[in-house]
């Protein structure tokens, strides 16, 4: 994604609440790019189109080949110090976990199956996250760049300040997770 794309931090978020979002994501993307499962990151929802508001969550998409791993509360918890479990649910093939920081912002994780990001179709669940804001934070196949594409949408909007990590692969795309 070219810098000119990244907007400044969204006029409602404090700086603050702004680097605590950058520091998530910054973990996030680390910890994903040490992982041979991981397929892919997205950013998605408000952060990643540019809507934040000073109570907005944080939306992630995490895709890989071995989603049973994640399966166990906690697991993400604590290898990403994303605070407490607040919910566990299951949204189609992706499982959800939202987290709530000391801070009170919640963090949402999707956990899923590389093939969420198929686009021999694309599942309609997985259009509609897609096409809501996308912003992918690690994509090293490419998956999430032809996602993307395949929902239509050439250019990609982010609020994300540009000090956040960019996208981790080759391609620059992106992807999202499904919901009914």
């Amino acid at each position: 994604m070219a810098d000119e794309e990244v907007r400044a931090e969204p006029a409602e978020v404090s700086a603050e609440r702004c680097d605590e979002v950058r520091a998530v994501i910054e973990r996030v993307t680390g910890w994903a790019a040490g992982r041979e499962d991981v397929g892919g990151v997205l950013l998605v929802g408000s952060w990643a189109r540019g809507a934040a508001r000073a109570d907005s969550d944080v939306d992630l998409v995490v895709l890989t080949t071995e989603p049973g791993r994640y399966a166990h509360d906690g697991v993400l918890a604590r290898e990403l110090a994303l605070g407490e479990v607040i919910r566990n649910r299951a949204w189609g093939p992706v499982i959800e976990w939202r987290h709530i920081t000391a801070s009170g912002l919640e963090i949402e994780v999707g956990i899923g199956p590389v093939d969420w990001a198929r686009t021999d179709p694309v599942d309609g669940g997985t259009r509609r996250v897609v096409t809501g804001g996308a912003r992918p934070l690690h994509d090293p196949r490419g998956l999430l760049g032809a996602l993307i594409e395949a929902c239509g949408r050439s250019a990609q909007v982010s609020s994300v300040p540009a000090s956040l990590p960019k996208s981790r692969s080759g391609s620059g795309g992106g992807s999202a997770t499904s919901r009914p």
